[in-house]
This record gives C-alpha cells, structure tokens and sequence, in this order.
C-alpha cells in the first residue's frame, strides 16, 4: 500500500493561508469554469424564452388590432347599406 506522500497529486491542493484569511488583498478574480458555462447558457435560454413570448404578445396585440379593425368596418359598411336601403324606400314613397 502506498503512503499519503507518494500519492500526493490525488490530494487536494494547498490552500493560500494569506488570500484565505485577507480576502481584501486578493485581487485575483477566481472564476469556476463550469459554474459560468451554465449560468451562460441558463441566461441565454431565458432571453431566448422572454424574446419568444415577447413576439408572441406582439403578434397577439397585432391580431386583436386587426380583428377589431375588421369588427368597426363591417359595422360601418353595414350602417352605410342601411341608410342607403332607407334613403331609397324614403325615395320610393
């Protein structure tokens, strides 16, 4: 069985005494690759998902505008076919 000084690259890394216990002085930003690659691509996912339903809303609010765009002619040509069919039976008489 090997002792713990043979094996000492499986151990942990040393720990820096000084930057653990004056965390002011390190000015070295320490980032976990992994952590940030997720985090990335967790917020590219999310502004991908908010410009979907943001397009979605637009289309919606495109839609309600266009049906009731429709809504207010149809009213307006039928209102004008009925003062057009009265004025006649009014010129008829």
């Amino acid at each position: 069985m090997a002792s713990s000084t043979e094996n000492s690259d499986e151990t942990f890394p040393s720990a820096d005494i000084a930057a653990e216990l004056n965390p002011g002085n390190n000015t070295e930003v320490q980032v976990d690759p992994i952590s940030s690659e997720v985090a990335a691509s967790k917020e590219i996912k999310e502004e991908a998902t908010d410009k979907q339903k943001k397009k979605q809303i637009e289309k919606k609010e495109y839609l309600d505008k266009l049906k009731s765009a429709i809504i207010i002619s149809s009213i307006v040509v039928a209102l004008a076919g009925a003062a057009f069919a009265i004025t006649k039976k009014l010129k008829e008489k």
